[in-house]
């Protein structure tokens, strides 16, 4: 910042803790103009706004801020405070968590002068989380116990007042599955970055041969074929496959983030139906109408083409879940493109199906000179019974109807 500049922050953050905010929004709106603020200043043009009671525009500064430097604390927890005071409470959750991971990794937190210390403000945020974990766990208690009860052992009307392995039997896996989502105990072994399901074997590629219906769907590998070369026509068809949202903190997300390198074009996405898509092959369509997708309300199945650009490598991660399979139908692949799951890589076969779990790191690469397509979608694992899969999909809807964002999972 040029020293015109400067003097333009700091005028405006002393009239902001004099407690002038008409003088404290004119001065840093200057600053705003210039095209050159910082991120706390536009922080303190929020609280300024917020003051004056000038919603619109405490909201764009708040955005403003959070565009300059994404982890910026004093941001962060405004836009939580101000989700939950809006009865959002899901937003609220998952940036006052971000906030509280981004405090926890700096060696010495950022010293800044604003009406409410950055400690204390750090201090509410964790006991915002803290309040939000205890709602969720007994809310997510007397769901499972209401929507699965023969499994629970409980009456229908029970009244919930202990923790969520007292409604299943003591050493079941879903009780253990409980005890690592709300973060009583800790997992060593596969690495899915929401939800773990304990004592599936860790296996990388699965035996194709154990899944009776794949030889039945590699027969319409041409047809389906047919139908993507025509959706490949069409410039715009295929989408980003990392897109960021206004209400989740924006990460880096290893270069993948709003990338086109990596796109995909949905059949299915987040357990509902793409119509318009969908209407555009009716062969894939019925194909997938074959196969034991997984079926989680709002969450699963995902269908999808995805693509991988020239020379792009979708760097090493790990999926959401550990109780569903990613299924491969290679449809385009050039030569030059692999794929590694854990220390198996392999390379794509076109007609080859191959199932793999994707809470194992992997990772991908296309180092040709055309695009590669494969058909992906998730089946349930084998392993996972009837009355398990009642269980899990109770609690992904206990989470998606409770009014906040599930404290325990990593951002």
């Amino acid at each position: 910042m040029k020293p015109q500049e400067i003097a333009l922050a700091k005028s405006g953050m002393a009239a902001l803790l004099q407690g002038d905010a008409l003088a404290a929004r004119t001065t840093l709106e200057k600053l705003v103009a210039t095209g050159k603020p910082d991120a706390l200043s536009c922080v303190a043009l929020a609280y300024a706004c917020r003051a004056l009671k000038d919603v619109a525009a405490m909201n764009t500064a708040i955005e403003r801020a959070l565009a300059l430097e994404p982890r910026n604390l004093r941001a962060l927890i405004f836009k939580a405070d101000r989700a939950h005071e809006g009865g959002d409470t899901r937003t609220a959750s998952v940036f006052y968590v971000t906030a509280l991971k981004a405090a926890a990794a700096l060696a010495t937190p950022p010293s800044d002068a604003f009406p409410t210390s950055l400690p204390q403000a750090l201090e509410h945020a964790q006991a915002r989380c803290n309040q939000y974990a205890q709602e969720f766990e007994h809310f997510l208690a007397a769901y499972i116990a209401q929507e699965v009860p023969a499994a629970s052992g409980q009456s229908p009307d029970v009244n919930i007042t202990g923790t969520t392995s007292k409604l299943v039997a003591e050493n079941s896996r879903f009780a253990q599955s409980l005890d690592l989502l709300t973060g009583k105990k800790q997992r060593f072994t596969q690495q899915p970055r929401y939800y773990y399901f304990p004592e599936l074997p860790h296996i990388q590629f699965f035996n194709r041969a154990d899944f009776q219906w794949v030889t039945a769907l590699e027969a319409q590998t041409a047809a389906i074929r047919d139908e993507l070369l025509e959706v490949l026509k069409e410039d715009n068809a295929f989408k980003p496959y990392v897109e960021g949202t206004i209400n989740r903190p924006q990460s880096d997300q290893n270069g993948m983030l709003n990338n086109a390198d990596w796109s995909a074009f949905y059949l299915w996405k987040n357990g509902e139906i793409v119509p318009q898509n969908a209407a555009r092959c009716p062969k894939t369509m019925a194909a997938m109408a074959n196969i034991p997708l997984t079926q989680t309300g709002n969450r699963s199945p995902s269908v999808l083409f995805s693509l991988l650009r020239p020379g792009a490598h979708i760097p090493a991660h790990c999926g959401f879940v550990n109780t569903r399979l990613i299924c491969h139908l290679p449809l385009i692949v050039p030569d030059g493109c692999t794929f590694r799951v854990g220390n198996e890589t392999r390379t794509w076969k076109e007609g080859e199906v191959w199932l793999f779990d994707d809470t194992i790191e992997h990772e991908a690469w296309n180092n040709s000179n055309a695009v590669r397509v494969i058909l992906l979608f998730e089946v349930w694992r084998p392993e996972i019974t009837a009355l398990e899969r009642k269980q899990i999909n109770a609690m992904f809807a206990a989470i998606d109807a409770h009014s906040g964002e599930n404290p325990f999972w990593d951002i």
